[in-house]
């Protein structure tokens, strides 16, 4: 059930097809979330960085959780400072953070093939037992990358021309809407309301990213640089692709940390040979040919995108067989150490230090 402004959404919509549709066409109306994600776009952009320096604000002894694409995270305000993710294209990242608990869970929705099994995950740790506790809800990201024509930010037409953005929007509050638990939506920059254009008329994100304190619930823009995307950066960010063809991962979000121990578990993935002389063969394209090939949105994707992908066809090309990075099958576990960075857990009670990034 999903409440604005602590009133139930109502919406005339009777066919459980067009529901969605106009669920999110009522949301990106209601003049409270206008409001709220005009007060958003004037926010100034946290550029998060390990380093304390005047530009940042940002001071190392934040306990941080960075969540890649299709991953997720819920921490418990008591372990962790801040949590957020970015890269957020055409991708979705919601938060839901329990107003009692401070509980905060935030996921990074790439498909409408995981946000109902996704959100069971979110929830498991966020509810705790108590189904009548009032959910607080951000969504930031999915730009506006559909046709020309809009109303509210909204495509009127259908099909390829919906783009990736709004069908993982409508998604995503349907099924918000058909849950038992209680949605007070707070925050609602996507499509229209994120979307900027240039002179002509080309669209790009205005945020792709953002971090949620978990002590005050407060929500703000923000990027990652590399000393914070951590740890496991590579291997993280190869699962992604690799849990479309591993069957384990179907309709699921990737498991990324542990809420408890506060510690890193990169629940294991597997890929096939078929991934290597993939990798060989991307890696002779253009900068320009693989944001075409690699990307739902080529030209709003950050300096940094083909670099990325690089790096991760380099260790897949290294590390051709998936047993040699998850031995046995066993998550990859980091446990934080006192200056905030992570330290990799070895079998045999040994260990080896990986400060920020692999």
């Amino acid at each position: 059930m999903i409440f604005v402004a602590g009133a139930p959404l109502t919406t005339d919509s009777s066919s459980s097809c067009s529901q969605g549709h106009d669920i999110l066409t009522d949301l990106m109306k209601h003049p409270v979330l206008v409001s709220a994600s005009s007060s958003f776009n004037d926010v100034a952009e946290r550029k998060f960085s390990v380093s304390k320096d005047s530009s940042s604000g940002i001071s190392r002894h934040n306990r941080w959780v960075y969540i890649f694409q299709r991953e997720y995270a819920t921490v418990d305000p008591a372990l962790v400072d801040v949590v957020g993710t970015d890269e957020a294209t055409t991708c979705v990242g919601l938060v839901i953070r329990n107003q009692n608990s401070g509980i905060t869970s935030v996921a990074h929705l790439d498909s409408l093939d995981v946000v109902d099994i996704g959100l069971a995950q979110m929830l498991a740790f966020v509810v705790n037992q108590s189904s009548d506790a009032m959910l607080d809800v951000h969504l930031i990201g999915g730009f506006d990358d559909a046709s020309p024509e809009h109303v509210n930010g909204i495509t009127e037409s259908h099909g390829k021309l919906e783009g990736y953005s709004f069908p993982l929007c409508k998604k995503i509050v349907d099924s918000l809407a058909k849950s038992n638990m209680k949605f007070q939506i707070h925050t609602l920059h996507v499509l229209g309301h994120n979307t900027r254009r240039d002179t002509e008329g080309n669209a790009y994100p205005i945020f792709t990213g953002f971090l949620a304190e978990t002590a005050t619930g407060s929500i703000i823009p923000a990027n990652f640089d590399a000393t914070t995307r951590c740890p496991d950066e590579v291997v993280r960010r190869i699962r992604v692709s690799a849990s479309f063809e591993d069957p384990s991962w179907k309709g699921r979000l990737l498991e990324t940390y542990d809420t408890q121990t506060d510690q890193f578990v990169i629940a294991p993935c597997t890929w096939d040979m078929r991934k290597m002389h993939i990798a060989l063969m991307l890696q002779n394209l253009s900068d320009q040919e693989i944001l075409l090939t690699c990307s739902t949105s080529p030209s709003a994707e950050a300096p940094d995108f083909v670099d990325n992908q690089r790096r991760q066809w380099d260790y897949l090309i290294q590390h051709p067989d998936w047993s040699e990075t998850f031995p046995f099958k066993k998550p990859r576990i980091f446990q934080r150490t006192e200056d905030k960075s992570w330290v990799r857990h070895q079998a045999k009670s040994s260990s080896s230090s990986y400060p920020y990034a692999d």
